[in-house]
This record gives structure tokens, sequence and C-alpha cells, in this order.
């Protein structure tokens, strides 16, 4: 792939397959984000037959809880959270068709194996950088469990959002192969 790759959120499982660790990508369209209290209720409507906040399948779910927008702005920072506390819940999620996760920091070997499994991918993002993540968010929208304040889930309209991929469909694994890499 060449170098800076500029993909639409909504056609990512198409590209999925194409994608390999350590790619730079610019993802522009619309993401989801949830992290741990959101993601144990997603959980727990999944156990009980009722609808998701959101259709999972071809989903990208943003670890991340915005911070409150200044005026004038549709966020304030939005940083991404550390994604092993969701591996929990990941496996099941790429299992109904989630396409995407963005986070920060390594996934556990479950996730790895849902990823190949389901032909998607993880992609990480700068930590430490929301106020600059921030302005690549157009527009944001609350759309579920509000009262949990910044981990409620919204729906986030981004333009060439700036990430690496860290895990992809073949089973690469960036940060095993950091460490090998510097073993050597």
């Amino acid at each position: 792939m060449p170098e800076l790759v500029k993909l639409n959120a909504q056609n990512l499982r198409s590209c999925a397959k194409n994608l390999h660790i350590g790619d730079k990508i610019l993802l522009s369209g619309y993401v989801y984000t949830a992290r741990d209290a959101a993601h144990k209720r997603i959980a727990a409507l999944l156990d009980s037959g009722e609808p998701t906040p959101f259709p999972i399948e071809n989903a990208v779910i943003y670890y991340a809880g915005p911070t409150p927008s200044p005026p004038g702005k549709p966020v304030g920072a939005c940083g991404p959270t550390t994604s092993g506390r969701m591996d929990p819940y990941a496996p099941r999620l790429l299992d109904l068709g989630l396409a995407a996760m963005i986070g920060k920091g390594e996934r556990s070997q479950a996730v790895r194996d849902a990823i190949v499994r389901n032909q998607a991918v993880y992609l990480c993002a700068v930590g430490g950088a929301g106020a600059l993540a921030a302005r690549c968010i157009k527009d944001l929208q609350v759309i579920a469990f509000e009262d949990l304040g910044c981990e409620s889930v919204k729906k986030l309209y981004i333009e060439d959002f700036p990430l690496v991929v860290c895990n992809d469909a073949e089973g690469g694994d960036i940060f095993s192969q950091g460490r090998s890499q510097y073993a050597r």
C-alpha cells in the first residue's frame, strides 16, 4: 500500500484484507465511541435480545470518551483510551460483524484471533493528543446511555483522522513485531 491511504469508515470492511500492520491511514466517515461502561451495557442488550444503539455490522468503534465541547466546536479533546479494557467484549462484537476498532495499546490473543477470523482490523490513534484528534471531528451526536456522560455512546463524523494499522486481518501484530525487532 502507499505510505498514506485515505479510507472511508463505511467501506473499511472491504478494505481490511488489503491493510497491513504499519500502514498509515486517514479515516473519514461515521464512527461510534464506546468505552468500558458502554460496552458492558451493549453486552447486556445483546444478552437480552434487545437492539444495540447502532448497527454493529460494518461499524467502527472508537474507544474514546470525548470531553465537552468549547463554544463553536463539536467536541473538546477526544483521544483514545486503552483498548485492552474492551477485550472481554471485542470478540463477540467482531463475530457480529464489527469492521474495526480504534484505540491505543496491545490487544489480547482472543481479540487478535477474532480480527483474523472476521477479516477486521485494529487501528491505533496517538495517545495523549486528544486536542489534536478533536480537530478531525466535524460532528458529534449522543445516541445512547447519556447518563454515562463522556462515556456515553456517540456518533462522530470524522475527516482525515490519522491512524496506524496495529492488528491486521492476516494476524499481523505491530506490538509483538516491534518487540521482536527491538530484541534483535
